[in-house]
């Protein structure tokens, strides 16, 4: 049974983002609700025709302060505070000659679109700090009961047409609703402040002295991993793999969306054309070319087989000759920052295809895994290749064509599980190695696994070789030379086998461990 509250007679505006709110406040007129507003709200519902009155009539006080305070008098607070079940509330605002407040309509100062700004001064961050508002729309949450505490214009149609449905009133449903929506976005505003404040001043740190995860639930998925485990999408933000728009497809799972940041962040490491095969978060293709065509059909070859139910990521927008291509392939999910009209004809016809639209953040977030008990928490690893400050090791130094290959296998082996090995040729893997508990067993791997010929082929690895038996190895298969960061008590042992069989080697001081 739905319970209804009684009808709303007096509203408080107060609103920094004035969309809608001229239009909201005339249904709640419509509806016989007093209207009380302040500033600019004020100016921009009497500008409308709609009859309301300034709150400095209800607090027999002026706006002062540059508007820092208007709300924050007791005659506002009483009327919103005030429980309509105590009779010594009831009584006691009666007293003093305090009206009932029994809807307040706030949201707040843009603080995060100054935050936002990386030149805003700190005095402007600090008057851009809402008191008032959080102060209402607090009072009304807490009292939510008997007040309506309305933060967003995405709410405003919804319940005007409720309250012309029920005679002026909302249901105990509604009223529950708007307030854990209240509370949730003050918690979001101080969160927001707090953060902002915490990078302001002299060498702030990498890491938040606090780690504060806060992020609403955007999608609920029909499981996590396995079908026993329950999960859901949380998003920070509109951009990257958790707010990606979704044109197409069955629902999303839990795996799609892993394997989905997986081919993403792969695809971002190249400024030409690029695409990415992901399985089981490792990739099973990657390629660079002169057109989105040819690097897709270069990124199939070298594991066709893998790549049978796997994901795909573009740097590019996806065109119709590509989307004819992966047509043909059967794949769960594509992750692009665009889609021709041409490519969404063309992938139409399978249904079930997960087709993504994704826009790159402006700038990587913080890593974060969860542990029992914990969290752990790292900066991205945005570490690129510099070939001025790379080592040569080896007597002979890598050609022209051998250092494209090895700073494209260096990029890729940056993505791949570690223990990490890939086979590559300029703008093209042809082979990786993941996860081995050994190095030379992903070496192993990776040359089992290859469909593609290995000879002239370079070898990334994301971490040392603590012994020769890797590149020993790997030169069996033909390769030609050997990118890795190098470190190792054994370093020379290692250089000494590259030199001993013709191979040439580079040291890149960095190292891309992936677990």
């Amino acid at each position: 049974m739905i319970m209804i509250m009684p009808a709303i007679q007096r509203a408080l505006l107060s609103v920094t983002d004035k969309t809608g709110i001229a239009e909201f406040a005339r249904g709640l007129h419509e509806l016989s609700v007093e209207l009380v507003s302040t500033g600019g709200t004020y100016r921009a519902i009497q500008t409308a025709g709609v009859p309301v009155r300034e709150v400095a009539e209800l607090t027999g006080f002026p706006e002062m302060l540059d508007g820092r305070v208007k709300t924050i008098h007791p005659r506002v607070a009483g009327g919103i505070l005030a429980m309509r079940s105590k009779p010594e509330h009831m009584q006691a605002i009666e007293r003093h000659g305090i009206p009932r407040i029994d809807m307040v309509v706030v949201n707040l100062y843009q603080f995060e679109k100054v935050a936002a700004r990386a030149d805003a001064p700190l005095e402007e961050l600090i008057e851009n700090i809402d008191i008032g508002g959080p102060t209402m729309i607090r009072a009304a949450a807490k009292n939510w009961q008997d007040v309506a505490v309305v933060v967003s214009a995405e709410d405003y149609p919804a319940l005007i047409e409720e309250m012309r449905a029920h005679g002026g009133s909302l249901s105990e449903a509604t009223h529950w609703r708007l307030m854990k929506r209240a509370f949730a976005t003050t918690a979001a505003y101080d969160r927001a402040i707090s953060l902002k404040l915490e990078q302001v001043g002299v060498a702030p740190e990498p890491l938040p002295g606090v780690l504060d995860i806060r992020a609403p639930r955007t999608l609920a998925l029909r499981y996590g991993e396995n079908p026993h485990q329950s999960a859901a999408l949380y998003a920070t933000a509109a951009d990257g793999i958790a707010g990606a728009r979704q044109l197409q497809g069955k629902e999303l799972s839990y795996n799609n969306l892993v394997d989905l940041d997986a081919a993403w962040q792969l695809i971002q490491e190249f400024d030409g054309p690029a695409a990415a095969i992901i399985k089981h978060t490792n990739p099973c293709g990657c390629a660079e070319q002169a057109t989105v065509v040819e690097s897709y059909l270069k990124a199939l070859e070298a594991d066709p087989i893998s790549a049978f139910g796997g994901v795909l990521a573009f740097n590019r927008e996806l065109d119709g000759e590509t989307a004819r291509e992966v047509a043909k392939l059967f794949v769960e999910a594509i992750a692009a920052p665009g889609y021709s009209n041409d490519a969404l004809a063309a992938l139409a016809g399978k249904k079930n295809l997960r087709l993504l639209e994704v826009k790159q953040p402006d700038a990587p977030g913080l890593v974060v895994k969860s542990i029992t008990g914990g969290y752990l928490a790292q900066t991205a690893d945005t570490g690129k290749l510099d070939r001025t400050n790379a080592q040569v090791k080896t007597k002979r130094v890598p050609t022209e064509e051998e250092w494209s290959a090895l700073e494209f296998g260096w990029k890729v082996v940056k993505h791949v599980k570690s223990n990490a090995i890939v086979y590559a040729r300029a703008g093209q893997s042809v082979s990786a190695g993941a996860g081995q508990m050994s190095r030379v067993d992903s070496v192993k791997v990776g040359a089992m696994k290859a469909v593609l010929p290995l000879e002239g082929t370079v070898l990334a690895s994301d971490a040392f070789f603590p012994f020769p038996d890797g590149v020993e190895e790997a030169a069996k298969h033909g390769i030609t030379a050997v990118i890795q960061p190098g470190g190792s008590v054994r370093d020379a042992d290692v250089i000494a086998a590259a030199d001993r069989l013709g191979l040439a080697m580079v040291f890149t001081g960095m190292r891309h461990f992936r677990h």
